[in-house]
């Protein structure tokens, strides 16, 4: 039975001086929450809070971020059983909480109603006994000050032993301005280059390193003395003991591209030691976001992604406008399983230092988002790359792409530039948002996405006699048979160039639309150049006729990604809205259904958030 499973008593043994009394207690989940981010945060983390019980007590717990699949996947529910195999007890303001940090549930149990009637955990510190009143005390002297609260240290998980000199580490995850004495365990996943700065107030120099335990990563900066300090000392995939005094500060989001809402600042008396056990060290943690999924990133975010080296830019260099500074860079091309691929710059010493082959998976932490050309990203100055790293994902991709990928045609993020025109909107649409926002239309253009369906081509005038000059695209005129005569190139052609100006209706689920396409976009629709289409038509016999409106026909039924311009124009003194494809692909349907699936996983999330208790 499940209660004979439950481990109890645990709770509280757990934060007595003898630790927990079995190594992996077993308790109930009795609820999840998710928790909402806090305002401001640029790169905002789902977080759970998790209450776990062993019959006698319950406990409220904070479950990493590294852990959060078991919920995200559906696996840990309210009335799951479960196994603590990585924990760490904490007392914040008083109370007493677990990081959870790796469970296991026990799905033989499946999920049950709450088992027993379990009490709040109360731990009381002990309290100094109130001394004898005396006669002193009665005639107003101060009576004596109760003694100072010190601060309590909890007993630590073995899953994360301490050592003879560090017998109390502390997680990343719990650190904040409240907690004072403190060694933490951690690798250093990147350290920065030394930076100096002038201005009215003086001058200095700072170095930043990025600090990584089981159960979260913090940014940590030195200033001046500490900078000369620890600058050497620090080493990237090594591991350290930091012990306090170090200031606990809020972050500088504008500086990092952590998720930590904290940072610290390395003191005078901070110290630093180089741990003799470079064993077990913590592995950097992703948040992979597929490439194919850039299009919904906004600008300026901060991400992980992986994928496969497609092409290697020569380095060149850029000046900065501020500093006028020379800059080197070096632009790589990525793609991975969505079949979709991406320009990504490494800048400096970065630039210049690499030497990937092609093919090698490599994956970035700390990457910008841009819009600039579509989507592109850039390689922060405290992000990194692990080429062919040892990781799941980079086992699944390069199987992908050993089995397919290498002959897949990739599609690219170009066509969702959202400075087109100056006015350009990056969001897609569905027809019926279109029609309604059709009195918003002005002068000055927009720009939306549309996946619709060609239903109809409007087969009066489908394309223009045009010069065959490259990109004069000029009408031409036939002043007698066999001479076509272009008035900007002054020059007569035996016969003219037919390009597509179609007008053709198109549908969603929501309604449908006409678009105005010209020649490249025509191609595409129909399925072949303008001038096969207009030889069709100008054959004497009826046939040729038939044919002409057999290929009109077979273009309809076809649905395609468009970028469309939309304008507000003006038609015999009346204004009338006039859309206009900018671009246009067929769909990939990898991508598709990759986007698909994602959306499938937010309607499992909604209906397993339904089943939470609030």
């Amino acid at each position: 039975m499940a209660e004979q499973a439950i481990t109890q008593g645990a709770i509280r043994s757990i934060f007595e001086p003898g630790g927990c009394i079995v190594a992996c207690p077993v308790m109930q989940c009795v609820q999840i929450k998710a928790m909402e981010s806090k305002a401001g945060d640029v790169n905002p983390q789902q977080r759970f809070r998790v209450v776990l019980s062993d019959i006698r007590n319950f406990i409220q717990t904070m479950l990493a971020t590294a852990a959060n699949e078991v919920i995200t996947d559906g696996k840990l529910k309210k009335g799951s059983i479960v196994r603590l195999l990585k924990y760490n007890p904490q007392q914040v303001k008083e109370k007493k909480i677990l990081i959870l940090m790796e469970v296991e549930v026990l799905e033989q149990y499946g999920e049950l109603e709450k088992i027993g009637t379990p009490d709040a955990l109360d731990i009381k510190d002990e309290k100094p006994q109130p001394s004898a009143i005396s006669g002193g005390g009665f005639y107003g002297s101060k009576p004596p000050q109760p003694p100072q609260k010190q601060q309590v240290s909890l007993p630590v998980h073995n899953s994360n032993p301490g050592t003879a000199a560090h017998p109390h580490l502390y997680p990343i995850e719990s650190l904040s301005p409240y907690t004072h004495k403190w060694t933490i365990r951690a690798r250093c996943t990147h350290k920065g280059e030394i930076k100096t700065w002038h201005n009215t107030k003086g001058e200095g120099k700072l170095f930043s390193v990025n600090l990584l335990d089981d159960t979260g990563e913090i940014r940590a900066t030195g200033f001046n003395d500490a900078c000369d300090r620890l600058y050497d000392l620090f080493q990237e995939g090594t591991v350290y003991y930091i012990s306090a005094p170090c200031r606990v500060t809020l972050a500088k989001k504008q500086f990092s591209n952590l998720a930590n809402d904290y940072e610290l600042h390395f003191e005078r008396d901070t110290e630093v030691e180089k741990a003799e056990d470079q064993d077990n060290a913590p592995q950097i943690r992703y948040n992979f976001t597929k490439i194919g999924d850039l299009g919904s990133v906004e600008k300026d975010s901060t991400i992980d992604t992986i994928g496969v080296l497609k092409e290697v830019g020569e380095i060149s260099t850029i000046t900065s406008k501020n500093t006028n500074k020379d800059f080197s860079k070096r632009d790589l091309t990525l793609a991975d399983d969505t079949q979709t691929s991406i320009r990504l710059t490494i800048w400096g010493t970065t630039a210049q230092s690499f030497d990937s082959p092609l093919e090698s998976i490599i994956a970035f932490k700390g990457v910008k988002v841009s819009d600039f050309g579509g989507k592109s990203l850039s390689l922060l100055s405290s992000g990194s790359i692990s080429v062919d790293p040892d990781i799941d994902d980079a086992h699944k991709l390069r199987g992908w792409y050993n089995a397919a990928g290498q002959n897949a045609q990739f599609a690219t993020h170009q066509s969702l530039s959202s400075n087109v025109g100056g006015g350009a909107r990056n969001d897609g649409k569905l027809i019926s948002q279109i029609v309604e926002e059709e009195s918003y239309l002005n002068d000055t253009p927009s720009y939306f996405n549309l996946k619709a369906s060609v239903v109809f081509v409007k087969n009066t005038v489908v394309a223009y006699p045009a010069c065959s000059t490259s990109n004069c695209n000029k009408k031409v005129i036939e002043e007698n048979p066999n001479e076509w005569w272009c008035e900007k190139c002054q020059r007569k052609w035996p016969k003219p160039e037919y390009r597509y100006v179609l007008s053709v209706n198109v549908a969603d689920h929501t309604g449908q639309l006409w678009l105005s396409c010209f020649d490249d976009a025509g191609r595409i629709i129909v399925g072949m150049p303008g001038n096969d289409l207009m030889d069709m038509k100008d054959q004497d016999d009826n046939n040729g006729t038939q044919l002409y409106k057999d290929a009109l026909q077979e273009a309809t039924c076809k649905t395609f990604n468009f970028r469309v311009r939309a304008k507000m124009e003006t038609y015999q003194d009346q204004p009338k809205p006039r859309y206009q494809v900018q671009s246009i692909s067929t769909l990939n349907y990898a991508q598709e259904c990759h986007k698909l699936s994602q959306l499938l996983k937010q309607y499992d999330l909604n209906e397993s958030d339904s089943l939470f208790v609030q």
